[in-house]
């Protein structure tokens, strides 16, 4: 897939106010610090389309990003980490969990991991989260220029014991990236377009 085009559409709270267009969305969502902003910038060839901070927890809305004017890209906030009161945590949570349970027009979610860290409770229970509610998941493991191949590969298994361990039958289909060298971009952008080519022909939104 080819971007053509990115434009920001809207920032909200509340998914009844999100964008009616029925067409397809793709979720993305991390802990606070996993890098999320500049992988939509990598993915989509724009420098600022996602607004990066050394501050975790910038995201504190839903944002919609339409792409190629077919679909949409959502920028969620960070769970874990950031540096806002508990009340607005429990904000975040609420309207995270309402776009998740809610949202007809989401057909995959990424879940964002820094892999220079082996298996992390938090994002664990993200994972169980999705799979319990049964929304469809791919991993993203980010920052992949910052360890050697020999650490991806044993952080990858680290994870891969863990949900097995958790009655998983496999790890979920996951991608490794690196925003600094656009490793994995032309793989996501193909599953993306692969998933986008099915429900356009079946028509399901």
């Amino acid at each position: 897939m080819k971007i053509t085009s990115a434009e920001f559409i809207i920032s909200n709270s509340e998914v009844s106010k999100c964008p009616k267009d029925p067409l397809p969305e793709y979720a993305f969502i991390g802990r606070s610090n996993v890098g999320k902003s500049s992988l939509i910038n990598m993915l989509t060839n724009h420098k600022n389309l996602a607004k990066t901070s050394g501050r975790p927890g910038k995201t504190q809305l839903i944002n919609h990003f339409k792409i190629n004017l077919n679909w949409f890209l959502v920028d969620l906030p960070g769970y874990g980490y950031a540096r806002v009161s508990k009340k607005t945590k429990e904000v975040f949570q609420k309207f995270i969990t309402d776009y998740f349970e809610k949202r007809e027009q989401l057909v995959c979610a990424f879940i964002l991991i820094d892999i220079r860290l082996e298996a992390q409770k938090i994002d664990l229970e993200f994972i169980n989260y999705l799979g319990e509610i049964e929304v469809p998941f791919c991993i993203i493991f980010t920052k992949a220029d910052k360890i050697s191949k020999t650490k991806i590969d044993s952080h990858i298994a680290s994870y891969r014991k863990a949900l097995l361990a958790n009655n998983w039958e496999e790890i979920p289909q996951y991608f490794v990236t690196s925003s600094l060298e656009a490793t994995g971009r032309e793989q996501l952008l193909e599953f993306i377009d692969g998933v986008n080519e099915q429900m356009f022909k079946s028509n399901t939104l």
